[in-house]
């Protein structure tokens, strides 16, 4: 696996951590025992209050710094981590930004629209721009950065949710500081659970960790996509992925799982499961989820366990990818379930 020949900023604080959660496990084990949850904490990247898209920023960066671009130009949904991210990676390293936001939603409150993500992007100094929901966002991207100065010979595009075989690579270095990680603490990981959107995160961790040999299996929490469709996505990203770094094995479709059951009513939307899964973790580990990308994903893991799928004293590794800020921009969704005394 050859990440080292390939153009890098940095950018992150690595490595994030990687701990126990001992009151939810806790709180998860039955009358025969339950699965050891660990969390591992890429909300503590950096750049913005962090989150997984500066490990992908600093490839993506370093490509864009590579062929001489003075600006970057990126687009995703109007809560978007990843354009946050961007704009704060953009500020690091002196660059103009713009971002290209798409109401996926239709959400029409003024909190959604200037909170929150949106709020810290353009605190970052990025430009923002809006769309309506559409198919071809990447035609879109494409033709925000053709109408901008100097087009594509001066602004670097970088798609959605940094997802590109070039992205995926700080995933794949992602997997080889989690296994090193456990191995020096001794820690025999049985699983890794963590978001699917944009694909780049669960195919750079997929690839990474069999670039390495490891055949510790990942379970993909669908954000959007049924999992056919998420699952033939990760799969061309992984293979592309793979292509890139220079594995001489492919990537198998075996080795691809995702769950879409906890998408709920559409991207961006929190399901009751979300709620619930958010309100969870902050009240028995004090870690902030999101509603859009892990509060999801954590609803997975904790459908999973109830389902028997990770048995008794078998310890499974929770991927945080930030994104708690995007909660300013949900007021009125997670509101304390508990009556307060009189």
């Amino acid at each position: 696996m050859d990440l080292e020949r390939l153009p890098r900023v940095r950018l992150a604080h690595l490595p994030t951590p990687l701990e126990p959660l001992e009151r939810l496990s806790a709180a998860l084990a039955g009358p025969g025992g339950g699965p050891e949850v660990w969390i591992k904490r890429d909300d503590c990247t950096g750049l913005a209050t962090g989150g997984n898209k500066a490990r992908k920023l600093e490839y993506l960066m370093g490509a864009a710094l590579d062929c001489g671009a003075e600006a970057v130009a990126t687009q995703g949904a109007t809560q978007s981590n990843h354009a946050r991210q961007t704009a704060a990676a953009a500020a690091r390293l002196g660059l103009e930004c713009h971002v290209l936001l798409e109401d996926r939603t239709g959400f029409a409150d003024t909190a959604y629209n200037e909170n929150g993500n949106v709020l810290l992007d353009r605190l970052c100094g990025a430009i923002v721009h809006r769309c309506p929901a559409r198919d071809d966002m990447d035609t879109a991207l494409d033709d925000l950065v053709a109408g901008l100065p100097g087009g594509a010979d001066r602004v670097f595009a970088i798609p959605g949710g940094g997802s590109n075989a070039i992205g995926a690579c700080g995933y794949a270095n992602a997997a080889a500081e989690l296994v090193a990680q456990a191995e020096e603490g001794g820690l025999d990981i049985d699983a890794i659970v963590l978001a699917s959107g944009s694909a780049g995160t669960h195919a750079g961790m997929v690839t990474g960790l069999h670039g390495i040999g490891s055949q510790i299996p990942v379970y993909g929490v669908s954000v959007r996509a049924g999992s056919a469709a998420q699952e033939a996505k990760v799969l061309d990203l992984a293979q592309a992925t793979a292509d890139r770094i220079g594995l001489p094995d492919p990537v198998e479709a075996a080795g691809i799982r995702v769950d879409d059951r906890f998408v709920g009513p559409g991207y961006g939307i929190p399901a009751e499961s979300t709620v619930e899964a958010v309100r969870t973790m902050a009240e028995l580990e004090g870690i902030l989820l999101d509603p859009v990308y892990t509060g999801k994903c954590f609803a997975g893991l904790l459908g999973m366990v109830r389902e028997g799928v990770f048995r008794s004293g078998e310890r499974v590794v929770f991927l945080h990818t930030g994104g708690s800020s995007a909660l300013f921009a949900y007021p009125g969704w997670f509101e304390a379930k508990r009556a307060q005394a009189a």
